[in-house]
């Protein structure tokens, strides 16, 4: 998500209108320093751990299989989406309460862990391999797969298209070994739904 991952942290994690995301969530937010967060930017989704982005994977599966979350979760990796504090709080104040607490608890791990830790690997051609192979097992399993992913329209039928795409390779992806799960988790939260045709052209 580029510069606003400290955003998202602090915005999924730290706001809840009205009660505090310690109360509403039972998270130990006292180990988060806002301030350092802000400070290192995308250098905290660089540093998160493998585990914590898989935290964040399996709350995006879960929210993107119940269709009102994810035209939710859609909205945010259209490629012309905003991705600030705004927008993420917007989205996540459409989820249930589940899914809510699983993006919390996700988001303070990914916070805590970046923090913490050291830059991982990371393999941009890899995580486009990986992307490209769901790409091909989702188009085998799901007729227009590639036609919604592909859409670059505004209008409400190109949107919707590609939302239903992107709940198709998260469900692909779940599928993954880890390490390549997290790998493509890394890319989507960096370059949205624009990654696949990218993908597909550098191959």
């Amino acid at each position: 998500m580029r510069r606003c991952l400290s955003l998202t942290v602090l915005g999924l994690a730290l706001a809840c209108p009205g009660v505090s995301a310690a109360q509403q969530y039972e998270i130990d937010l006292s180990r988060i320093d806002p301030a350092a967060v802000m400070a290192t930017g995308s250098d905290v989704l660089r540093r998160a751990s493998t585990p914590a982005i898989d935290s964040l994977f399996q709350a995006v599966l879960h929210a993107s299989r119940q269709p009102a979350e994810a035209r939710a979760l859609c909205a945010l990796f259209e490629p012309d989406a905003p991705r600030d504090l705004a927008a993420f709080q917007r989205a996540v104040d459409r989820l249930g309460p589940d899914s809510r607490n699983r993006f919390a608890n996700a988001f303070t791990n990914v916070a805590l862990s970046g923090l913490q830790g050291t830059p991982q690997p990371f393999d941009a051609a890899a995580a486009q391999q990986v992307l490209r192979s769901a790409a091909v097992t989702a188009t085998l399993l799901h007729d227009g797969f590639m036609l919604g992913m592909t859409a670059t329209g505004t209008d409400e039928t190109s949107r919707q298209a590609r939302c239903r795409s992107f709940r198709q390779m998260v469900d692909v992806l779940k599928d993954q070994p880890q390490p390549q799960r997290v790998l493509a988790t890394r890319w989507l939260l960096d370059e949205g739904l624009t990654l696949v045709a990218d993908g597909q052209s550098a191959g």
